[in-house]
């Protein structure tokens, strides 16, 4: 189990954060970016199991720049709310945090990102601007984003049954970005990976095999195996 804790930002205030340690010797750090629900039992969840596989993980959170430490249910009131703020976030602000999570874990060895729907969208600026080797999961914003010269490599997972994210859209990552794995899963929609009970986004075997590809890409870009 993790904890809660402040990581000071580059700006005048400081936010909260969980953070999530292993066991013995770290592999290296990774910044788990939030969906717009803010840092849920979910999103802890991620952080633990990448902590169980050997990394430092924090899941700063960004909402406490407006309200501290907001969790936002997931349905219609919950989805309209956090899309008011992450518009009101923009991305800019986020990204400085991710900047300042990353250096609060850089301890831990080298730092990578994993971000999942909007904050698959930070992941991949991560790595567009940051130079943080990412992945990010569904992440609807990309495309505005896709011409950017990365400075880090960035994994895509994305469900072929997720309305929010076209075939065509899936497609400009592979055209855009070709130096980069791209990974689409048949029986997925949007939020697969979103292992709430009763759920009804959730799909275990593509979850199962994205998190794989996930960790080989961290094990090979932060730990060098």
């Amino acid at each position: 189990m993790g904890q809660h804790i402040n990581i000071p930002t580059s700006r005048t205030q400081c936010i909260g954060g969980y953070l999530a340690q292993p066991e013995g010797e770290p592999k290296g750090g990774i910044v788990v970016v939030q969906e717009i629900f803010g840092v849920t039992e979910h999103i802890r969840s991620v952080a633990d199991r990448f902590a169980a596989a050997g990394y430092t993980a924090i899941a700063p959170a960004f909402f406490d720049h407006l309200e501290s430490w907001l969790e936002l249910d997931y349905d219609e009131t919950g989805m309209a709310r956090g899309k008011a703020l992450v518009s009101e976030l923009g991305l800019d602000r986020p990204l400085e945090d991710v900047a300042s999570a990353a250096e609060s874990i850089a301890s831990s060895g080298k730092v990578g990102v994993a971000g999942y729907c909007w904050g698959g969208t930070v992941a991949l600026l991560s790595a567009l601007r940051l130079g943080l080797p990412a992945v990010s999961y569904y992440g609807a914003r990309n495309v505005s984003f896709l011409g950017e010269k990365p400075k880090a490599p960035v994994m895509f997972h994305f469900g072929e049954s997720d309305p929010s994210i076209p075939p065509e859209a899936v497609a400009q990552h592979r055209e855009l970005l070709p130096q980069m794995e791209v990974f689409t899963y048949p029986d997925a929609g949007h939020a697969f990976n979103r292992d709430v009970p009763g759920d009804k986004h959730y799909h275990g075997a593509s979850a199962m095999l994205a998190w794989q590809r996930t960790l080989a890409f961290f094990d090979q870009q932060l730990a060098g195996a």
